[in-house]
């Protein structure tokens, strides 16, 4: 992702990771000798937690995020299949992916040196009308992605890397965004601009095939 920030240090940069798991129903049909496509509805569950950081120069208060997200998708990919032999299959693959986020919630705890913990905050970030929040972002985006795969009988196993291809920010400007908090002459010095990608390991199982 991007900062407001022109002069931010690059280590503070909005990377999260969310680890998660997304489960689906695919259909997968060969038209020419090996060439085909898997076309699939998938449901994704993502999850992060940052741990807990010291706020200021001092070991506390410490803080942390926690952030669940949730999104729909629906994924076309061109695949080539090499048989090995028998019912043995390499498989290579790309196509892209159209997803819809369902929602990002991101709640805020605060640690004090008592070691008591409350929740200061809580943000669905597809819902959020503030528009000095720079990180809200759109609920739709688009991937491309590519992959290989291996498949046996009715099983298979695939991994692959899908690029973000749209800007998930809502505004296309920060200063847009911190205009009203800096004056109306802040200049932020860029646009705001970044992706969501996805790594992903997916085991399966054709429950129908026909030959």
């Amino acid at each position: 992702m991007n900062s407001w920030d022109p002069k931010v240090d690059g280590k503070e940069l909005n990377t999260t990771i969310l680890n998660g798991t997304k489960v689906g129903l695919v259909w997968d049909a060969t038209y020419i000798k090996g060439f085909g496509s898997m076309i699939g509805l998938n449901y994704t569950f993502g999850a992060y937690d940052t741990g807990w950081k010291s706020i200021y120069e001092m070991e506390y208060p410490k803080g942390k995020t926690k952030g669940y997200y949730h999104q729909m998708e629906l994924f076309v990919d061109w695949q080539y299949k090499f048989q090995i032999a028998g019912d043995t299959y390499v498989i290579l693959y790309t196509g892209p992916t159209l997803q819809c986020q369902l929602s990002l919630t991101e709640t805020d705890f605060i640690r004090t040196y008592n070691g008591a913990d409350s929740k200061t905050k809580e943000i669905h970030r597809y819902d959020y009308s503030d528009a000095d929040l720079h990180t809200d972002y759109k609920r739709i985006n688009v991937t491309w992605g590519v992959g290989v795969g291996f498949q046996y009988d009715r099983y298979y196993l695939r991994g692959g890397y899908d690029f973000g291809l749209i800007n998930p920010y809502k505004i296309s400007d920060f200063n847009e965004a911190f205009g009203n908090v800096y004056g109306e002459n802040h200049d932020s010095g860029r646009a705001t601009r970044g992706r969501i990608d996805q790594w992903s390991i997916k085991i399966g199982v054709f429950f129908w095939q026909k030959d």
